[in-house]
């Protein structure tokens, strides 16, 4: 797929304007660190002979430059990032499925996070970026990279030590069910929180009503843990078909995923440690792999909607 996207004519144009730029932008990274390696070899001389004013003095004229050139080529770099996914991913993603845009600067927002109840505890630091959304036939899809965490505060005798802790980091993906659940439906790994510690069994948030239910499925129920207020609702939306779509989804991720029904959205996570949809600065943007692991990826969240066949509507929003 790369290879065709890449020899497309508009987008071969944009590569090849932003190949200039990258190499540019390489180039200049490149000088600052010989120059910030220079600045250390010369302070290092100044100590070995026992001269270290001298190394001093001599080592901060590479280093002010270093800086100066790096602070320059970082506004440089900036753009060419944001060029980057207007352009390429925002032009491959239309080989892939038309209606799919990318919004750099955007995200799934921290309330939706928090609403979605996939996690047991609210962040306090939280970042999302690359929001992708589109549609397939009936249902409207969207999905984003989200980095939450969660801090631990500890009195030592030098003072409160301050600890970040990952929530979650990974693809949050969500889709439209075309229902309006009375209830939110929640469905866990096995295990979810077991190994979290102590401090998330002070600090979850409380279901209500919520229990668990048993399924009739047994490879799911030993997969998942399903919470819901509902058992007939629960069992209405995970019927032994959207199971056995589950369980071969999940198949195909490296871990475990969440999933959660909620309002008339069904939401997804996906633990991922790849950053997708960044422009490369070290390695040419004219290889035939470059977009290889990002439309792997915006090809595996579309094909969701075929695998749990969501454009199936056995409801009509109430």
């Amino acid at each position: 797929m790369d290879s065709e996207i890449n020899s497309k004519a508009n987008l071969q144009e944009i590569l090849n304007t932003l190949e200039t730029d990258r190499k540019k932008i390489a180039e200049t990274y490149q000088t600052c660190y010989i120059l910030f390696g220079l600045a250390v070899l010369v302070l290092l001389v100044g100590l070995f002979i026992r001269f270290p004013a001298l190394g001093i003095i001599g080592c901060l004229v590479p280093l002010i430059i270093g800086i100066v050139m790096y602070f320059r080529i970082e506004d440089d770099a900036v753009k060419y990032k944001a060029a980057y996914k207007a352009t390429v991913v925002g032009t491959a993603l239309k080989n892939i499925n038309d209606t799919l845009i990318i919004t750099p600067l955007s995200g799934l927002p921290e309330y939706e996070f928090i609403s979605s109840e996939l996690f047991t505890t609210e962040p306090d630091r939280y970042k999302t970026q690359d929001l992708i959304s589109g549609t397939i036939d009936k249902t409207s899809f969207w999905f984003a990279e989200v980095h939450a965490e969660y801090k631990t505060e500890t009195r030592t005798k030098n003072g409160t030590r301050t600890e970040w802790h990952t929530i979650f980091k990974g693809i949050v993906f969500v889709a439209d069910f075309n229902k309006n659940f009375t209830v939110s439906t929640v469905v866990r790994p096995k295990g979810f929180g077991e190994s979290l510690g102590a401090w998330f069994s002070k600090n979850v948030f409380s279901f209500g009503n919520s229990e668990v239910i048993q399924l009739e499925n047994t490879e799911f129920d030993n997969k998942f843990v399903t919470y819901s207020r509902n058992q007939i609702e629960a069992r209405y939306i995970l019927t032994p078909a959207m199971m056995e779509r589950i369980l071969d989804l999940n198949s195909k991720s490296d871990e475990t995923i969440s999933f959660s029904f909620i309002h008339s959205k069904m939401y997804i996570a996906f633990p991922l440690s790849y950053n997708y949809f960044e422009a490369p600065i070290h390695k040419s943007l004219l290889v035939p792999d470059l977009l290889t692991d990002d439309l792997s990826i915006v090809q595996f969240m579309q094909n969701i909607v075929h695998e749990l066949d969501l454009n199936t509507r056995i409801w009509g929003k109430e």
